[in-house]
């Protein structure tokens, strides 16, 4: 059962890069999980929550596991976990998981400051409650904050209940010390299910995975995060990136060389708009 479940993961994973792939210029599909498959998964439920410290958050990547088949009328809850994004301008949008980290995501932020650069930071909120200065700089600065959960568990493993708690209690540690309750959710280790699809719109959220993961946190080497930002650069394209959960310094060293570039060949960074309440 377990060699079934885990061909079952890779299939998926290779499903979404083809239709990705055929996806053309019309707009941009989000993955259903950009992250490489794992023979164990993390801890959930309580015991994650005693086991999992912020510098363990990425031991066990893992891909999604697709979408719900159906969902209930109210509220109205998106289907699959990817939207849409306009291609048009060479736009393209990167994102850092896990955070924030006082070691890391200042030396980010200063990047995007150098360069007059927006981003999204989708926060872990045990790590926001601890650095809410932090928030408050990315508020200040125009960059956009989702919800991560608060430990970083694997979602699909959890009750219902507790799934709510992980995401309520990171939108109100984010209202606090950012300002605005977040409009946007992405699942630990992109694995949604519809318990997910379905508190995240009743907490005020849609879902945003990625197109291409830098897979910095598998601390490759610096050249290899700057090579795969560069090389999967495009209209539409969503990276994925991470400034805390293990030592990122690749990723602080990678965005000083691939930001500059991105401008240079006419990419426009940029962030979703806010939405009226």
């Amino acid at each position: 059962m377990q060699k079934y479940r885990l061909f079952t993961r890779r299939r998926l994973l290779l499903g979404s890069a083809a239709a990705l792939g055929a996806a053309g210029t019309g707009g941009l599909l989000l993955g259903r999980g950009g992250e490489k498959p794992a023979a164990t998964a993390p801890l959930a439920g309580p015991q994650a929550r005693q086991a999992l410290k912020p510098s363990a958050f990425r031991l066990q990547p893992l891909a999604g596991y697709g979408t719900p088949h159906s969902a209930p009328a109210k509220p109205r809850v998106r289907h699959e976990p990817f939207v849409r994004i306009s291609t048009r301008g060479r736009q393209m949008m990167l994102t850092f998981d896990d955070g924030p980290h006082p070691d890391y995501t200042p030396h980010i932020l200063d990047t995007l400051a150098k360069y007059d650069v927006r981003a999204m930071f989708f926060v872990c909120g045990e790590m926001a409650v601890q650095n809410k200065e932090l928030l408050a700089r990315m508020a200040e600065a125009g960059h956009v904050v989702g919800n991560h959960t608060w430990t970083h568990p694997l979602l699909t493993q959890l009750r219902r209940a507790d799934i709510r708690d992980e995401m309520a209690r990171t939108c109100d540690v984010i209202q606090d010390a950012y300002g605005d309750r977040p409009q946007w959710f992405r699942a630990p280790y992109g694995a949604w299910n519809r318990a997910t699809f379905q508190l995240e719109a009743e907490l005020g959220m849609e879902p945003m995975a990625w197109t291409h993961d830098t897979t910095d946190w598998m601390t490759p080497g610096t050249r290899t995060v700057i090579d795969r930002v560069e090389k999967n650069a495009a209209p539409g394209v969503v990276i994925l990136s991470h400034d805390a959960g293990g030592d990122r310094t690749q990723s602080v060293q990678a965005i000083r060389e691939y930001l500059p570039y991105l401008l240079d060949q006419g990419y426009h960074l940029t962030v979703p708009p806010r939405r009226r309440a």
